[in-house]
């Protein structure tokens, strides 16, 4: 019998799917950022998400209390910025050891609320849940949101000839950056309202690992312009593709939107970096290995 680590993240999260079937009302099953559903509202959609963190693999036990709260909830936000849309409410789960402190847990707390005021959505409610001995520390925040049926964006839509942009810079994120990061909620939210995006999704997983998803499940391929890479100050190359943890928008549109796009986020985002980093093709993909994977060997 084989174990997880045979068949890496990709392939785990493909053959569990597999397994399901989509309900009523559903419009975006799996594979996307988000799933879509029907929304109560005319022309509206409801988007559906959960994340979580765990100490040891997204955050170390020194680490901020409030920076890891802020974390948690920061990065469900982002995956609705990848969808064109806007959080609403939030749940939180909780699994802690007994011996964990309140305060420290009071101040996770703090940075989880912080990061929802900040973009006008609130926590409702949860669950807390005991853990054994030695276990790891768990938070995991699940959310719904909404956005404008005609402007929900997809990793699938993506064509040939399609132009490949990435927000601000990539790599060292451990460096602290990770539990700062600012969800492109505006950012994105623009963007579909201005311009037809083909495709988009967040880094999360490093570039290596995410331009290769959006391509695929886009049905294409993609060139990419290494020596376009935005990349953080201090980093190399191979950071840049593959650190992970981001949280950058990578997106696709047509080449005569690009032109027009270079010029007004220039304007509506000046200090906020827009990287044109190469293309879809009709082709298969470039070469391109590694960035995170939670199953990888």
């Amino acid at each position: 019998m084989l174990d997880l680590s045979h068949y890496g993240e990709d392939a785990v999260v493909a053959r569990l799917t597999a397994l399901l079937e989509a309900g009523p009302g559903t419009l975006t099953g799996p594979g996307d950022d988000c799933a879509v559903v029907e929304g109560s509202g005319r022309g509206e959609v409801e988007l559906l998400k959960t994340d979580c963190i765990i100490c040891g693999v997204h955050f170390l036990p020194e680490a901020s209390p409030r920076k890891i709260g802020w974390k948690a909830v920061a990065r469900t936000l982002s995956d609705f910025a990848a969808m064109g849309g806007w959080p609403r409410h939030l749940m939180v789960t909780l699994a802690l050891p007994s011996d964990c402190q309140m305060r420290w847990v009071e101040e996770v707390y703090r940075g989880m609320n912080k990061c929802a005021r900040t973009f006008n959505c609130s926590i409702v409610g949860g669950e807390t849940s005991s853990l054994p001995a030695g276990a790891p520390m768990m938070i995991s925040v699940a959310g719904t949101g909404s956005a404008r049926r005609s402007q929900v964006v997809l990793r699938s839509g993506g064509e040939p000839g399609d132009v490949l942009f990435v927000t601000g810079t990539l790599g060292g994120s451990q460096q602290g950056r990770h539990l700062t990061f600012m969800p492109r909620l505006a950012e994105a939210e623009w963007l579909s309202q201005n311009f037809r995006v083909h495709a988009m999704m967040d880094l999360s997983d490093g570039l290596a690992m995410d331009l290769p998803r959006l391509a695929s499940a886009s049905g294409c391929g993609f060139r990419l312009d290494e020596e376009a890479l935005p990349r953080s100050r201090g980093v190399v190359l191979e950071q840049a593709l593959r650190d992970g943890e981001d949280y950058e928008l990578l997106f696709a549109m047509s080449e005569r939107s690009a032109r027009r796009l270079v010029v007004e986020w220039a304007e509506k985002f000046p200090r906020l970096k827009l990287s044109r980093i190469g293309g879809l093709s009709s082709d298969g993909a470039a070469g391109l290995t590694g960035g995170w994977d939670h199953f990888s060997e």
